[in-house]
């Protein structure tokens, strides 16, 4: 091989040699490039699910705390709520669906004993909760009886008002004695319809109406307006339950035992009046009770003596009588006292102790999803037929959630925690009563 050719050779050699060293150079440009797009993509899905990560914890922890303040807010006074009671759940478990109301309540249950649980079941006079003849104020008896039955609420008569203060201190006091006892807040009720039952009104002279069946031709407005004022009136005494307003109508000329207590002669019009009173009650400030289901307005009996019987059929309860519960439910009544009239058509037994009754009509065939409560049961229609330790049973097997002046406390509570030991009653049917009690108290009563 001569010079030239030499020389050319290995020109030829660097040429390639550059070009080798130009490709991998592109190579690695290339390779680099991928590279740092590779990890912007990485920190891009990475910064994305921390993003996702801080929305749930965020989410994790407001809900509790939103949820345990609505719950504190609700709770009666001597329970308590803790975060805990509210922490995440499973999507298949059932508290997932629970307002804060019900999670409280469904505590406060589970810290309750039978006894406690029974005794929320019942109102009862002051005398019958004490044994005192007449009570005009709250002192230590009524805390010790409160101690051993605390019950879920008091009625109070004339008997017990000689005067606007008086009635104002017992009834705070006797509020003050339960705070420190009770589980939860007690139902102090009266029966304040206007007109001939007006306790206050009569004695202690809060704003007195004429019967409500004299105002049934200035409408519905008038309806509302006088039971608002009612409610404005018993409510600044401490009173927060009504057992008004009276949803029969008087379609019986015979009928005395509620006559112009009624709103109306008509049923349709009574159902109009009777659900702007429902409105009045709870814009004034209380609870307030439809009675008496399934109609007391057609008997010519009085249940307070002996049997009353109504002899509507099922096909006039349902187009008639019924017309007023419907609307007074619609309209939000908070309860639904259930009378003891016997309705053939429908049972053979007073309503207050039937099944069909209390059950099949009001529950489940009106949809009542509130408490029901009973006529006193110190009444003769049911206190001449049955012990007080038997109606009670019957009652509460029956459907209904409170019991309102059973003759004898303690034995009526012994009826029901009896029942449960001897496996007549499950306790979670008192269960299902009680959180009917404790969510209303919950969400309307101090």
């Amino acid at each position: 091989m001569n010079r030239d050719s030499g020389k050319k050779l290995i020109t030829v050699l660097a040429v390639l040699f550059f070009i080798l060293v130009i490709g991998l150079g592109v190579l690695i440009g290339l390779f680099i490039v991928k590279s740092e797009k590779t990890e912007e993509t990485t920190v891009v899905e990475s910064a994305a699910e921390q993003t996702t990560t801080d929305t749930q914890i965020a989410v994790s922890e407001t809900q509790p705390s939103e949820v345990s303040s609505a719950a504190t807010e609700a709770l009666p006074a001597d329970a308590s709520v803790t975060s805990e009671t509210t922490s995440s759940k499973g999507e298949d478990d059932p508290d997932e669906s629970k307002s804060a109301d019900e999670l409280n309540v469904d505590e406060v249950i589970s810290s309750m004993s039978l006894h406690e649980k029974v005794c929320q079941l019942f109102i009862v006079t002051p005398e019958q909760l004490t044994g005192y003849d007449v009570v005009t104020q709250a002192g230590d008896t009524t805390k010790e009886k409160l101690e051993e039955y605390p019950v879920g609420g008091l009625i109070y008569f004339a008997q017990n008002m000689e005067d606007y203060s008086q009635v104002e201190k017992m009834i705070n006091d006797t509020k003050s004695y339960a705070k420190g006892i009770c589980k939860a807040p007690l139902f102090i009720s009266v029966d304040e319809e206007g007109g001939d039952v007006a306790r206050c009104a009569d004695t202690i002279g809060t704003t007195k109406f004429e019967p409500m069946f004299t105002y049934r031709d200035e409408g519905p407005e008038t309806a509302f307006d006088n039971a608002k004022q009612i409610a404005e009136d018993i409510s600044k005494l401490g009173f927060n339950l009504d057992f008004a307003p009276v949803a029969d109508t008087w379609s019986n000329p015979s009928n005395t035992v509620i006559g112009s207590r009624a709103y109306s002669d008509d049923f349709s019009e009574t159902a109009d009046l009777v659900a702007e009173a429902v409105k009045g009650f709870s814009a004034g400030g209380v609870c307030c009770t439809l009675k008496h289901f399934p109609g007391h307005g057609d008997t010519a009996e009085d249940s307070h003596y002996f049997t009353a019987i109504s002899n509507r059929t099922l096909e006039q309860l349902e187009a008639e009588e019924y017309a007023a519960f419907k609307k007074g439910i619609s309209a939000g009544a908070d309860m639904v006292m259930v009378g003891h009239i016997t309705v053939p058509a429908l049972d053979e037994e007073p309503a207050s102790v039937s099944y069909k009754v209390i059950t099949g009509e009001l529950r489940e065939k009106l949809g009542f999803k509130g408490i029901i409560i009973t006529d006193s049961l110190a009444m003769g229609a049911v206190a001449n037929e049955y012990t007080t330790y038997d109606l009670a049973s019957k009652v509460f097997l029956a459907g209904a959630d409170i019991l309102l002046m059973p003759d004898d406390l303690p034995t009526a509570v012994k009826s029901i925690e009896d029942g449960v030991s001897e496996g007549r009653i499950d306790e979670s049917r008192i269960d299902e009563s009680l959180k009917r009690i404790l969510l209303l108290k919950s969400k309307k009563i101090s």
